[in-house]
């Protein structure tokens, strides 16, 4: 059906005079993307492959709108980071001037939250609204389970991560939770009812207190914009021309907003590769890219087929692996580079030789002139490295491993986050609590009665003090720590703060207790604190700051990155999915093998489909060489030891375009 769509001819139009124009666009880009940069009006899905210059597509198309007289505060830019829009914006206005930095730009979340700060009292929110983080979700989830009875000892229940993974693919997919649990939550069934009924309380709850959560944000605005027929046709007359980037990663609230904002045009471009659609876990839907023509009949769908990163040998085995797809948009990539390099399927006697391998060849790499920055190692499952980790430590090859905690996750940067967040919104119990709870004698019932007689205050810190010492706290430590509290909050709301100092008097009075909680590493959350100090130096607003924390949070925490010579750099070791968007020069997949990719739990044709989309994925990280590896006696638990075989994805492909390398010896260099 695809293909039959993509056949589809575009209607005539009267030709354009190119000279009109101050760049010349024919001779910037090749004919694919030139055709889709100079589209005109209505509907246009890009399908661009691995590598394709799909960005700098996207860019030239906003700059070839704003010369063709489109305002640009009338182009809306949506992406999936909030650094991806910023550098598009920017390289458009190298390219046109300051006009392109006046380009609505961002992802959908932040633009949810602009939007419903606006116009949400359409829809009873009022605009000073907190946004809680999907730590923060699981807090008041676990608060509202002990509650209701349902944490007790005597009887096993699901954590709180598991019902609000389940809450929020409910919202993601557009699905009742009812319909969710009995989808993909199968195993939570027997307790229906109390999730139910959990769930319920957890919105009355946000309700009361002025609170959303991240998928709040995406399901309020298509809410609002559904029933509000004024406000639907403002935003879409407001933003003539939407434009958005990794569309084979929306969910199903996203797509609708994509309509919805086109409610009085049809002037929609989606940028995306199905062959790239691997974040299903998070609530994306494949059938977004695949159906984009039936919600918005008559389409134009242009491929970018020609690839700007990897050899031709990579992309040879790319193609294969992808043109074996039950369901794609057909395309084959092709590059003018030069170069007769292979991929190589490296078959290793067992994990050991697998992970020495891999170090050899990063040390040849080396020698040969390729920087450990521009080598990774990539695997379908985190834990799937841990034996190379070993290996690369043993040989002192530096190393940096994508994945563990993120700078936001930390519970040192979420303690001082709570401390601004009862400034910016009173009503936030679960700041309070997580506030209170740091102070020396205050455990959580505590907390929970002071909460109860101070959140409904104007300035709640003055009444903290009173409330602590009714709530029975007889210990001088205790009273001494709200009172002391209390003085920091009420130098917080001091009128005219900037951001960055009222972080610093956080932190002054966190300090100690930072110090008392983690006296094993608190120098390295010292650092972070002092990384939040400098980010904090850019906002004016509070509100501003605990938005962005939520929405797009700084990745890493100062904890996360080795100590590493800046001319030594190190390899990158990564999961195919946190390395989407990446490259370099060489790329190592180990356990490219049947049970680990696919993994045992790939059982539906969905997810194996799935699977070889990653597979796609991982080999075109790669520009110079590739290695695929598995061993070939493998330790299964149930089993023992078992005879491994190369990944389904791999095991049938033509030799030519996959050769096979056996490592005879434990110390078999790189195979010739």
């Amino acid at each position: 059906m695809a293909d039959r769509i993509i056949q589809l001819k575009k209607l005539p139009e009267s030709p354009i005079d190119e000279r009109k124009f101050r760049i010349n666009y024919r001779e910037a880009l090749n004919a694919a993307q030139f055709a889709a940069a100079a589209h005109r009006d209505g509907p246009l899905l890009v399908i661009a492959g691995a590598g394709s210059g799909k960005t700098r597509t996207l860019i030239y198309r906003v700059a070839r709108l704003i010369e063709s007289g489109a305002p640009p505060g009338a182009i809306l830019l949506l992406t999936f980071t909030r650094r991806a829009a910023q550098e598009m914006l920017r390289r458009v206005e190298r390219l046109i001037g300051e006009r392109g930095g006046q380009v609505a730009g961002g992802t959908f979340h932040s633009f949810a939250n602009t939007v419903l700060r606006r116009h949400g009292a359409a829809i009873g929110l009022k605009p000073g609204f907190t946004i809680l983080d999907r730590s923060d979700m699981e807090d008041v989830i676990n608060l509202l389970r002990g509650r209701m009875g349902f944490g007790t000892k005597e009887r096993r229940f699901p954590k709180k991560g598991a019902i609000a993974e389940a809450i929020s693919m409910a919202r993601n997919k557009g699905r009742e939770l009812k319909d969710e649990l009995e989808a993909d939550f199968a195993h939570l069934l027997e307790h229906e009812a109390e999730i139910l009924a959990i769930a319920a309380a957890y919105e009355t709850y946000k309700r009361e207190r002025g609170l959303l959560d991240y998928d709040d944000l995406l399901y309020r605005l298509a809410s609002l914009m559904r029933e509000h027929e004024g406000v639907r046709n403002r935003l879409s007359d407001t933003y003539r021309h939407i434009l958005i980037d990794e569309y084979q990663d929306t969910n199903a609230i996203q797509a609708e907003l994509a309509r919805l904002l086109a409610a009085t045009h049809q002037n929609v471009m989606a940028v995306g590769d199905d062959a790239q659609s691997i974040y299903s876990f998070r609530g994306a839907d494949f059938r977004n890219i695949m159906e984009f023509p039936k919600l918005f009949p008559g389409a134009r769908i242009i491929k970018l087929e020609e690839n700007y990163r990897s050899l031709q040998g990579i992309l040879d085995l790319a193609n294969e692996v992808i043109d074996r797809a039950a369901e794609k948009y057909s395309k084959a990539l092709f590059t003018e580079r030069r170069g007769e390099f292979r991929p190589v399927l490296v078959r290793a006697r067992d994990e050991q030789t697998q992970s020495r391998f891999v170090a050899q060849r990063i040390l040849e790499l080396r020698e040969e002139g390729v920087s450990l920055d521009e080598i990774a190692v990539l695997f379908r499952s985190s834990f799937h490295s841990f034996d190379l980790e070993l290996e690369l430590q043993r040989r002192d090859i530096p190393f940096v491993k994508r994945g563990g905690f993120k700078f936001i996750e930390t519970a040192h940067i979420k303690d001082v986050l709570a401390h601004l967040r009862v400034i910016a919104n009173p009503a936030d119990a679960v700041s309070w609590m997580r506030a209170l709870t740091l102070t020396p004698g205050v455990g959580a019932r505590r907390a929970e009665r002071i909460i109860e007689s101070i959140v409904a205050r104007e300035r709640p810190e003055d009444a903290l003090a009173d409330a602590a010492a009714q709530a029975g706290l007889r210990a001088q430590a205790a009273l001494d720590g709200c009172v002391r509290l209390a003085a920091t909050l009420a130098r917080l709301r001091e009128a005219g703060r900037r951001p960055a100092d009222q972080l610093a008097d956080v932190i002054e009075y966190y300090a100690p207790l930072l110090r008392e909680a983690h006296p094993d590493d608190y120098p390295k959350r010292e650092r972070d604190l002092e990384h939040f100090q400098n980010l904090a130096e850019r906002y004016r607003s509070l509100d501003a700051m605990l938005a962005d924390m939520a929405l797009e949070p700084p990745t890493d925490s100062i904890g996360d990155v080795l100590a590493v010579e800046p001319e030594e750099g190190h390899v990158t070791l990564s999961t195919i999915h946190s390395a989407k968007g990446l490259e370099w020069r060489a790329v190592f997949v180990i356990w490219a093998a049947e049970g680990r990719f696919p993994g045992p739990m790939s059982a539906s044709p969905e997810e194996l489909e799935e699977e070889r989309r990653l597979m796609y994925v991982a080999a075109t990280r790669a520009r110079d060489e590739l290695y695929l590896t598995y061993p070939i006696h493998m330790f299964d638990r149930s089993l023992g030891y078992v005879m491994g075989r190369a990944s389904r994805f791999l095991d049938d492909l033509p030799a030519e375009v996959l050769p096979t390398a056996l490592l005879q010896e434990e110390d078999d260099a790189a195979p010739a």
